[in-house]
């Protein structure tokens, strides 16, 4: 692990606004350090208003969208929403069916079967639409490459409306309207919105076209913050409004579906991380291991006990992902250590039978060990699909672009990326993949990094002091949780090496007699001996808190320690 201490913000800035906020020196250096530096923009930041959201007409074709519906709906046509089968598809389909449910009852959903028709539009997908009548298609979180599969359906007289979020192609489909903030003609101030969130501006053009106000979007926010959260875009500006409020709404006031799935973990008060570890999965496990529809089912219901009976479904299929995730990354770990001889940039991995549905959880398990872009292929009908992982700091997406001549498809983000290629091309392709990273990855990024924000003494951390940390939540992308360092630490004795593997670390540390901490550091069993027989050594780590018989503490969650 590489430790990089941030640089200090500004001292001026830092103290005047300690002082209008009350707050003490590292509390304001860390808002400085998000670019918070007055008192209006912290008080945006810690309570995020949702009037702050942009005008929805701003992105480019918004208004050419909003016709086409009203013009749909007034005809009373039939329009068919369709998504991809991941968490942000399937949010994006309940989100979209389910408004405009209220509207007319002419809607039925599809999402694309992973493994007969894939990724994205499908012309299966445009087939049904033609067979029962459906007239215009809305597709959200995918689209945004599917030319020749949108002219397919205008010649069969269907339209489409695209809300995505992914890169776009040289070209942009002929579709009624192409939702994407991505879009490099579009003027929208966000650029960062997930396929759900292009999805939620949509309804909420179409709710002031109709002169219903922003507060009636408020019960969808659950489905927003849930994608926000499992896409992992990040959380500024407005993700983090929309984040803030859909927590509020997953806390206070869940849809049935999203009652259901919590009630299987017994939580009180949900985080975002909550939200990408417990919701996210189980939403996810359904496209995976089955089909996606089961969780836009879910997701749609509106009778709690129906709905109880669907999430029974749903956190059977995420036990099975559970199992074939464990089993896969076991084989895959095994190809990379048995081809460890020769030093390489890039960890390619195939096997035939491997689960499609997993092989991009396989792929960021891969990464904790070789910390390196990552690619997990599997068989696919008579081709080779991947899921392609990324480190930070390094483009995967771009990578991938430089060696397209291999490639049948691709798309993605600069960290995570799905492509497909012939069986004969994988060799040649696995090199050039290789090749290409060698030559533009800045070898420090194949060491993961640990960036701090600040340096405490034990003495610094109070009750008070992560009160006011905790409203820098939600957290995620370009708004981290905190990570703070101490040095001259000692375990009190009682460290130790936890977990059924024994693989997490569990310490009671203290800095010269100060106040002690209870510490857990998930994966870093292996480090006991830096803080054995009484050994100085200094930690990172994140504030949390630790809940047990009712009481509550502060622990650390450890990221590193070294000497």
């Amino acid at each position: 692990m590489r430790w990089i201490l941030k640089p200090k913000p500004d001292e001026n800035i830092v103290e005047n606004m300690a002082q209008e906020l009350g707050v003490d020196a590292t509390i304001s250096s860390l808002l400085a350090q998000r670019g918070i530096k007055s008192f209006s923009q912290a008080k945006t930041f810690f309570r995020p208003e949702l009037n702050s959201l942009h005008d929805p007409f701003l992105m480019k074709d918004m208004d050419l969208a909003v016709a086409r519906i009203e013009q749909a709906l007034a005809k009373g046509e039939r329009i068919l929403v369709y998504g991809d089968y991941d968490v942000d598809g399937t949010t994006s389909v309940a989100l979209m069916s389910s408004y405009l449910k209220t509207r007319t009852s002419e809607i039925s959903t599809y999402i694309p079967d992973r493994y007969k028709e894939g990724y994205g539009v499908s012309y299966q997908g445009i087939d049904y639409a033609h067979d029962n009548e459906f007239t215009l298609i809305v597709a959200l979180d995918c689209g945004i490459k599917a030319i020749e599969k949108v002219e397919y359906a205008k010649q069969k007289g269907i339209d489409f409306i695209i809300c995505d979020h992914h890169r776009p192609g040289d070209e942009i489909p002929n579709a009624v309207a192409v939702l994407d903030p991505k879009r490099e003609d579009c003027d929208y101030p966000y650029k960062e919105l997930c396929g759900c969130g292009v999805g939620f501006k949509l309804i909420q053009a179409l709710a002031y076209k109709n002169g219903s106000s922003l507060d009636s979007l408020v019960p969808y926010l659950d489905l927003v913050a849930t994608a926000i959260g499992a896409d992992i875009v990040p959380i500024t500006g407005e993700n983090r409004v929309l984040a803030y409020h859909g927590l509020k709404v997953i806390n206070e006031s869940p849809r049935p579906g999203m009652k259901a799935i919590i009630d299987q973990f017994k939580k009180d008060k949900l985080s975002i991380t909550d939200v990408v570890f417990l919701i996210a999965p189980r939403i996810n496990a359904a496209g995976r291991m089955k089909h996606g529809n089961h969780a836009v089912t879910l997701l749609t219901e509106t009778d709690i006990n129906n709905a109880m009976n669907y999430a029974v479904d749903i956190d059977k299929y995420n036990s099975d992902r559970k199992d074939a995730d464990k089993a896969i990354t076991k084989e895959a770990l095994k190809q990379i250590e048995d081809n460890a001889e020769q030093e390489r940039f890039t960890s390619v991995v195939y096997q035939e039978d491997w689960h499609k549905g997993v092989i991009g959880i396989v792929a960021s398990r891969l990464i904790e060990t070789y910390y390196r872009p990552t690619l997990v292929f599997t068989k696919s009908g008579d081709k080779l699909a991947a899921s392609a992982r990324s480190v930070y700091g390094f483009d995967v997406y771009n990578a991938l672009s430089n060696c397209s001549a291999h490639i049948e498809q691709f798309g993605g983000h600069m960290y995570a990326a799905g492509l497909t290629i012939k069986e004969e091309n994988y060799e040649a392709f696995k090199a050039a993949f290789e090749a290409e990273v060698k030559n533009s990855i800045d070898p420090k990024l194949l060491t993961p990094e640990i960036k701090i924000d600040a340096q405490l003494g034990l003495n610094q951390i109070s009750d008070k002091f992560y009160r006011i940390l905790k409203q820098f939540a939600p957290f995620g992308p370009g708004n981290p949780s905190p990570v703070f360092m101490s040095d001259d630490l000692t375990d009190t004795g009682y460290g130790k090496c936890v977990g059924e593997d024994k693989d997490h670390l569990r310490l009671t540390v203290q800095q010269n007699a100060s106040k002690q901490f209870v510490c857990i550091g998930f994966g870093l069993g292996k480090k006991i001996e830096l803080a054995g027989k009484g050994k100085r050594f200094k930690a990172a780590y994140c504030l949390d808190e630790n809940h047990w018989n009712g009481v509550t503490n502060l622990q650390f969650r450890l990221k590193d320690i070294m000497a």
